[in-house]
């Protein structure tokens, strides 16, 4: 399994060993010697310490995890699919010919290696989505050499977070920091199994906070020079007392190996990720449906701005949560719930770590007018807005993808409120519910947003939706129970 990378020649690349276990370097930071300064300059008044990473390797060290996953991946020439698989492009510009091209696609073995760590002493473990996607199979070997057969209780790719649960007790765990209060500059360190080298060490500084890369829009990464390599996916990044703040994610490499620049997934989006994904089995990212771009000095003057800040706005996509607020292209959206936004890029990891249905405050600048706008969020595309359950109850989802009605929608449809049914899974489908239905009631109350919907199915075993299905109206029952 290789790194993932971009097209281009200066890539991305997921630090991921296939086929080899992984570890750290140690790196010994060069420091200076206080004693050895000019003596003119004035004596300081802080002292500085060389950083103690020993202490947090004997500490943390055993919270840490090596992660091996097995499975199997498709082979063959291009266009040498299986009848009946029409997903290679190929196949399907000569589909329906008398042949073939190239030997068929077969299974086979993949094998690859990752890191982790333990957050809960019953076996709750956090790691990367894309160190456990596509396996079949996941192991997590511990510093004492123990093996456990690991369940993924979910995995989110748009964040790339995963959490696996074995089955132990009394385990060690790590602390968990807060991001926010690290500094650019503040030494950090990090603990994995890059190149298959178990429970190794690297060190370095922290490069920058917030960065946004290339498909990662809800990820403010925290960008490091700590030495990652592939195998270190999944693995904590340590501040110096010790607290986890961050999981190591991706590299920015020409080569797939560490050049310099590493970056690693906060741990308080993670931790949201994973209260999702242990409640329910999976996450859910909001979307406002915008398109969003950077200022730089030249736009900020046109806009009568003073400096570069802000998040401007150059398309509102029809339906969106955006435009039933009303902005507008050309808005600047300059805070977010209070928030100042320094760049575009703030604006998307904030609603991408916002839940579906949440309430957005959002302060806009239009044509040099200061205005506050509340945006109730939509689902990201291609996850349902709605997941009506009781707070860990996996099985108490209704599996509905549902929106809010344009007014247009609902002048059309002649109602007041109610909820588009965009996609249908699990138990709604199989009560009968369809795309395209129009949930007017759930449980006996009128539903004007996805929070009443919710609220309908708490605690219930079977919810009785009032569905408008063209010009007819009827109840189905659903079981979530």
């Amino acid at each position: 399994m290789q790194p993932r990378k971009t097209a281009a020649a200066l890539a991305i690349a997921i630090a991921f060993a296939a086929g080899a276990s992984a570890s750290y370097y140690v790196s010994q930071p060069a420091q200076a010697n206080a004693g050895e300064a000019v003596a003119a300059a004035p004596r300081a008044a802080a002292t500085m310490t060389v950083p103690d990473f020993a202490s947090i390797v004997q500490q943390y060290g055993p919270a840490v995890v090596n992660i091996t996953v097995s499975g199997t991946r498709k082979t063959g020439w291009p266009g040498a699919q299986d009848e009946g698989d029409d997903d290679n492009p190929l196949q399907q510009f000569f589909h329906g010919m008398p042949f073939r091209f190239g030997p068929p696609s077969s299974e086979v073995p993949m094998q690859g290696q990752g890191s982790g760590f333990i957050i809960g002493a019953d076996g709750l473990v956090l790691t990367n989505a894309h160190v456990v996607q596509g396996a079949s199979e996941v192991n997590v070997k511990l510093t004492d050499r123990r093996e456990f057969r690991a369940k993924v209780l979910g995995s989110d790719p748009a964040s790339d977070i995963a959490v696996l649960r074995i089955d132990a007790k009394n385990l060690p765990v790590v602390t968990l920091g807060d991001p926010a209060r690290t500094r650019v500059g503040d030494w950090v360190a990090a603990i994995g199994s890059p190149f298959g080298f178990e429970n190794s060490v690297s060190a370095g500084i922290v490069s920058a906070k917030g960065r946004t890369l290339p498909g990662d829009a809800y990820v403010p990464f925290i960008q490091t020079d700590v030495a990652v390599n592939p195998g270190n996916s999944g693995g904590p990044l340590f501040n110096l007392a010790g607290e986890v703040i961050g999981i190591n994610s991706q590299i920015y490499s020409r080569s797939g190996g560490y050049q310099g620049l590493s970056f690693a997934i906060p741990i308080n989006v993670a931790l949201k990720v994973k209260d999702q994904i242990v409640a329910t089995g999976h996450a859910s990212h909001a979307r406002l449906g915008v398109t969003v771009q950077g200022l730089n000095q030249a736009l900020a003057e046109s806009f009568g701005l003073k400096r570069a800040e802000g998040a401007l706005v150059s398309s509102v996509v029809p339906g969106s949560a955006a435009e039933r607020a009303g902005l507008q292209p050309g808005d600047i959206v300059m805070k977010y719930d209070g928030k100042p936004l320094a760049a575009a890029g703030d604006l998307s990891a904030l609603v991408g770590q916002a839940a579906p249905g949440d309430k957005a405050r959002l302060e806009v600048l239009r044509k040099g007018e200061t205005r506050e706008i509340t945006a109730t969020l939509g689902a990201a595309k291609g996850e349902p807005l709605e997941k009506a359950s009781a707070p860990g109850q996996d099985k108490g989802r209704m599996g509905l993808a549902v929106r809010p009605l344009t007014p247009e929608e609902r002048r059309e449809l002649k109602v007041t409120g109610g909820l588009l049914v965009e996609d249908v899974n699990g138990p709604a489908a199989r009560a009968g519910v369809q795309p395209g239905d129009v949930v007017l009631m759930a449980g006996g109350k009128p539903v004007q947003s996805v929070e009443d919907l919710r609220s309908a199915a708490v605690g219930k075993g079977n919810v009785a939706l009032l569905l408008q299905r063209g010009e007819s109206r009827l109840f189905v029952p659903v079981k979530i129970g």
